[in-house]
């Protein structure tokens, strides 16, 4: 009788939601804790169930040496066997930020220091002091990362997104420098990767990256000057106010590809994977110059002569 009673006592707690002291708590669970341990942790993070009792379930069920290490929100309606479930899974509590296509490392920077539970670890070093901490010093940043959506547990480092995104662009520019054309103008993987990011800041429809680039491609065989604005911008920094000027474009910077010839020394933004093909296979084509049509595409021409005209009727409405 009274094993029936303690048994049924029993079942009807392990399917009971569990009291918590907020709508939403968040557990953490470091590697090594033993199944005392993660009892406590659970009571300490604010469920209201004695330690013991959660240890004595975590015991019986069988399932106490499979619990993982991590980060985990118990919520409401949790039960001690979903709570169970999820610790045995390692069903974590996941947060996601996402890099943007031709954003620099400065935007990259700012949106790690934004995103939500993800420590800002790498917040008071220096770029070059990121990069070291990265494995990678004396490396120029910019352009290292690919652009992508990264999902983290709570409590995460902005050091293992960062990590994550710099081992991904290795691969994608690995794979796109593999797919190399004979023609392509890019003579190192680095190169294509600066070559890639002047593509996916001068292209405002997908269609055009190849053709974009390969009037790069053509300006670069014929020496030249890939006269781009987004190098130009990228050269004067923070001081840029969003109003490019013709005093601007008179600034000698290394990044004024109006004034140098050749590809700037590094590169300008993160490319995407589309723009990172297009700099090792470049459109055939003979055009040596573009202009914005106003609809996100542009208008690719041969000589100046048509270049003008179309200068014409696309800017000047002429």
């Amino acid at each position: 009788m009274l094993a029936g009673l303690c048994g049924g006592a029993a079942w009807w707690w392990l399917h009971q939601p569990l009291a918590l002291a907020a709508p939403s708590l968040d557990l953490s669970i470091e590697p090594g804790t033993s199944a005392r341990g993660v009892a406590q942790a659970v009571a300490d993070a604010g469920v209201q169930t004695p330690s013991v009792l959660l240890y004595a379930w975590f015991r019986v069920s069988g399932d106490a040496r499979q619990i993982k290490a991590g980060s985990y929100e118990i919520s409401s309606g949790t039960t001690p066997i979903s709570l169970l479930r999820k610790l045995v899974r390692g069903d974590e509590a996941l947060r996601a930020v996402t890099l943007v296509e031709g954003w620099t490392f400065r935007q990259v920077r700012a949106a790690l220091a934004k995103a939500e539970q993800l420590k800002p670890d790498s917040s008071a070093l220096s770029d070059s002091s990121v990069m070291a901490a990265l494995g990678r010093p004396g490396v120029h940043p910019e352009g290292r990362f690919f652009p992508d959506t990264y999902t983290y547990s709570k409590g995460s480092s902005d050091f293992a997104v960062l990590t994550r995104a710099m081992h991904a662009m290795d691969k994608k520019l690995a794979a796109a420098w593999a797919l190399r054309q004979p023609g392509s103008q890019a003579q190192t993987p680095e190169q294509a990767l600066t070559l890639a990011s002047i593509v996916e800041k001068e292209t405002g429809q997908a269609s055009d990256r190849a053709m974009v680039a390969g009037v790069f491609n053509n300006r670069l065989r014929v020496g030249m000057p890939l006269q781009t604005d987004p190098t130009v911008i990228y050269g004067l920094g923070a001081g840029f106010d969003g109003n490019l000027r013709k005093r601007d474009l008179q600034a000698d910077t290394p990044y004024n590809t109006y004034l140098r010839t050749g590809l700037p020394p590094t590169p300008i933004a993160m490319p995407g994977t589309q723009s990172l093909l297009a700099a090792v296979q470049p459109a055939p084509t003979s055009a040596l110059y573009f202009v914005a049509r106003g609809d996100g595409s542009s208008q690719f021409s041969s000589s100046l002569e048509e270049h003008n005209r179309a200068v014409n009727k696309y800017q000047r409405k002429q």
